[in-house]
């Protein structure tokens, strides 16, 4: 079950909106059209004034509202929005299409749009947003999973394009199509990782880890806070991670659940050092300053990655959408404050689950 808004717009001449008798017969013609799908039609309320234009809110038996806006500048917006319960069909598409071009026939409007049905409410949540805060909707059919640790809500959600996907706090994290996302971040065929120690910070999905020991590194540690995204990544997300998230431990990789800082702190203090550092974490926050406790949590793990870190070591990391162009700077701006200092390059991949670019940083010492 949903809320279905359906939204149009239509831009006309300014001529035809600009004072109070053009827009009343806009409207007058605009509620005509809508009674030919809408035949038990009411108006329930409506204001017109000079600077805001025409207002008005109608309705079909209660069930059906549509408002409708006509702004003095030759825009006029409709918004329709009705329940639809499990079961039952909702308006038809060639129907609102038809309606969308009958009425900009009639208000010989230059351009017009009409958006299918935005569902709202309802217990799958099928749209996500960009970096950069597109709206995107998913082709999402299931809730395959859903818990909430200490830390965070988990869900990973069935899509019939992309298959499962781990949504942590209601942003998506990674899907079943999303290979290159993790070849990207450990820049597969570039780094050589045979023969190295390497410490993956997060990274509780197990899809780096997994993709790491193809390599046949030395050891890998990977520290990741939150058991319950293993155990659901485990269960529900094999495709990427396969079975290392079976075992903790084993010859080959170590997986320490706990706060990544701290453990940093004591590979510090015994001295331990590390061929590769991944910052598998939170992304780049959609911010315009670099202000607040997100932003230092990723100053100290840059402090503290940086000190576990080989002479030739590489610290590797994604970062935000590409279209992010203020945050990215603002990070970079970061990595050039730090000391001793460092230099970095950047990698891009288009990411099936994020629907957009994403860039990727591989930092070493200068």
């Amino acid at each position: 079950m949903a809320a279905h808004t359906i939204l149009f717009d239509f831009t006309l001449d300014k001529d035809k909106t600009s004072d109070e008798k053009q827009r009343l017969e806009v409207a007058k013609i605009l509620r005509n059209e809508l009674e030919h799908v809408f035949p038990q039609l009411e108006l329930a309320y409506s204001m017109e004034s000079p600077e805001n234009g025409y207002f008005a809110v109608l309705h079909e038996n209660k069930d059906t509202v549509i408002t409708c806006r006509i702004f003095q500048h030759g825009l006029l917006t409709l918004n329709v929005e009705y329940f639809l319960p499990d079961g039952k069909e909702g308006i038809s598409f060639d129907t609102m299409r038809t309606v969308e071009l009958i009425l900009r026939q009639k208000f010989d409007s230059d351009r017009s749009k009409y958006l299918p049905p935005i569902k709202r409410g309802g217990y799958i949540d099928i749209y996500m947003t960009s970096s950069d805060e597109r709206i995107i909707e998913y082709d999402i059919d299931q809730v395959v999973y859903e818990a909430r640790s200490p830390f965070q809500k988990i869900q990973i959600m069935h899509s019939k394009t992309l298959g499962n996907m781990l949504l942590l706090d209601e942003l998506q994290n990674i899907a079943e199509s999303d290979l290159i996302y993790t070849e990207t971040l450990m820049c597969r065929g570039v780094e050589n990782y045979e023969g190295k120690e390497i410490c993956i910070l997060g990274g509780g999905d197990g899809a780096l880890l997994y993709e790491l020991l193809k390599e046949n590194p030395k050891h890998v540690v990977m520290l990741e806070i939150d058991e319950i995204v293993m155990q659901a990544c485990n269960k529900y997300l094999s495709v990427i991670c396969g079975d290392v998230l079976e075992k903790r431990k084993t010859d080959q990789y170590e997986i320490i659940v706990g706060d990544c800082v701290e453990y940093l702190k004591k590979f510090i203090a015994d001295g331990r050092k590390f061929d590769y550092v991944f910052g598998d974490l939170t992304d780049i926050p959609i911010t315009d300053a670099p202000v607040g406790e997100t932003w230092d949590f990723i100053r100290t793990i840059f402090e503290h990655s940086f000190k576990v870190l080989k002479p030739d070591g590489k610290y590797l990391t994604h970062g935000n959408g590409s279209t992010c162009k203020v945050q990215l700077r603002l990070f970079e701006e970061q990595l050039d404050l730090l000391r001793p200092k460092v230099k970095y390059t950047t990698t891009k991949a288009f990411v099936p689950s994020f629907m957009e670019e994403w860039l990727f940083y591989q930092v070493t010492f200068a």
